[in-house]
């Protein structure tokens, strides 16, 4: 059996170059052996799961959707809004929600404290993720790439 104990692990921190965008995971599947870019389904574990924290006034990620895989959320603490295909829907500690594949999402803390949330993705081997609200795709395979007609930046027309 492999265990971790997820109060001792390092946060990974991200934010994007005009601030809109920023949070931070534990990577408790990595922690726990995941090898995010191996092709072996044995590495590569079936599912992935993180804490995410989001930061007041700040959303994670880009509003997107992913061709092939699934996400299953549940808000641990804080309060927030979700958008999705049919709009946005306020979100709190002890709700939970799933996306498949092609529903667009993204999470943005509207609270005063962290917004605290589980996330746990199935692991398609090779998948693209759109970008609405910048019309592009992100190619992953397993490494991520970004483009229209030449490759770009994440954050490219988001902020």
């Amino acid at each position: 059996m492999q265990k971790v104990n997820t109060n001792t692990l390092e946060p990974i921190a991200w934010s994007s170059p005009k601030g809109k965008f920023g949070g931070e995971g534990i990577q408790i599947s990595e922690a726990l052996g995941r090898k995010r870019n191996s092709t072996d389904l044995l590495e590569r574990h079936p599912f992935d799961v993180e804490i995410l924290r989001i930061a007041p006034g700040k959303a994670a990620y880009p509003y997107h959707s992913h061709s092939e895989q699934w996400e299953f959320y549940h808000v641990i603490s804080g309060s927030g809004t979700v958008r999705h295909d049919e709009g946005t829907s306020k979100v709190a500690a002890g709700d939970a929600c799933v996306f498949k594949p092609g529903e667009a999402h993204q999470f943005f803390n509207d609270g005063d404290e962290h917004l605290v949330v589980y996330v746990v993705a199935d692991n398609p081997l090779c998948e693209s993720v759109y970008y609405p609200d910048s019309d592009k795709w992100g190619v992953l395979m397993p490494a991520r790439r970004l483009l229209r007609s030449e490759p770009l930046d994440y954050f490219d027309g988001e902020e």
